[in-house]
């Protein structure tokens, strides 16, 4: 295990403090769905309200995940094949950074200032740390295999990370990068999300599935939230992707090879609603005023957006090849 070190005020960091300050001014949404498609190495750009192609924004090779930055004016685009975390200013559509996130990222999650990328190492059985400011690994911790799923906790004092393989999560102490807790979940845990008190993490297991709830404060699995689906077998319904409603009473969960988003209503932790989508349903995003719900069809090569308030499909957009990530800056 490698611990943080504490960070100093060199050259190279002020300058990418300076980077970062500047993506705090006032931001004009640009209005548009971002789709990255892994195998184009290129993000789709949809019109949030009339849903039509707009655009295509070449990125580094395979696209995996896209976070916006503190402030909003800008995104991170992290790519598999190349290592590196590409951060695309919002309204211009071109990319003014670049940053080494390590072998194969799929997921990470950023510190609440955007200098610290917490990327999951799934080849390396690890979780390593990146400063985008510095550019380079500055911790790592090692876990179970397949780690994938990253989410900091509101506070930042703690990051938990699922390991496919294991079964479990782990809660590290982001200062230290000691493993506080292993905790068991379901089979092959994939994405985490937070609701909105930040009192519960909710975890996907995909092969079982279902959605394991764990108290951030006891770290216990409080609940577990099974899916079932007429005619269609639990080795079919696949959750990975999940995101809560703006208003933090809902969370969508987008069921895999179902073809479905489950509408998870919080408090009951019921499904009120199956919403048809794309074929394996995966990422997903709000917009930000909760009205419309987008939804990536990794094999069907489109993206599903769906009226939140009548939970029905409003229109089915093709997109590029093998579509994973969705971002709305809206």
């Amino acid at each position: 295990m490698t611990l943080h070190p504490t960070l100093r005020s060199t050259p190279a960091l002020l300058a990418g403090t300076v980077l970062l300050a500047g993506s705090l001014a006032a931001h004009a949404a640009s209005g548009l769905v971002f789709v990255a498609n892994e195998k184009d190495n290129a993000l789709t750009m949809i019109d949030a309200q009339t849903l039509v192609v707009v655009g295509t924004l070449p990125t580094c090779p395979r696209p995996r995940h896209l976070q916006r930055l503190p402030g909003g004016t800008r995104m991170l685009v992290a790519c598999g094949d190349s290592g590196q975390a590409d951060t695309i200013d919002l309204a211009s559509h071109r990319v003014v950074d670049s940053a080494p996130i390590g072998h194969d990222p799929e997921v990470l999650d950023l510190s609440a200032d955007g200098r610290l990328a917490y990327v999951s190492a799934e080849d390396d059985n690890a979780l390593a740390v990146y400063d985008l400011a510095a550019k380079k690994e500055v911790g790592r911790v090692a876990l179970g295999p397949e780690p994938e799923g990253v989410k900091l906790s509101p506070d930042g004092r703690r990051v938990f990370v699922t390991s496919e393989v294991a079964g479990l999560v782990y809660a590290i102490d982001a200062a230290t990068l000691k493993i506080v807790k292993s905790i068991p979940v379901g089979k092959r845990p994939r994405r985490l999300a937070l609701t909105a008190d930040g009192a519960q993490l909710w975890v996907t297991d995909e092969k079982s599935a279902s959605i394991s709830v764990i108290s951030t404060a006891d770290l216990e699995v409080i609940a577990t939230i099974v899916f079932t689906i007429d005619g269609i077998a639990a080795d079919g319904i696949t959750p990975v992707g999940m995101v809560l409603a703006p208003d933090g009473r809902t969370m969508y969960v987008a069921l895999g090879r179902a073809n479905q988003v489950a509408f998870v209503d919080v408090a009951s932790r019921k499904t009120r609603a199956l919403v048809p989508v794309g074929r394996r349903a995966w990422g997903l995003a709000s917009s930000s005023d909760g009205t419309r719900l987008f939804v990536a069809g990794g094999l069907s090569d489109d993206l599903t957006a769906i009226d939140t308030h009548t939970a029905t499909p409003l229109k089915t957009i093709p997109v590029g090849h093998a579509p994973n990530a969705v971002l709305v800056d809206d």
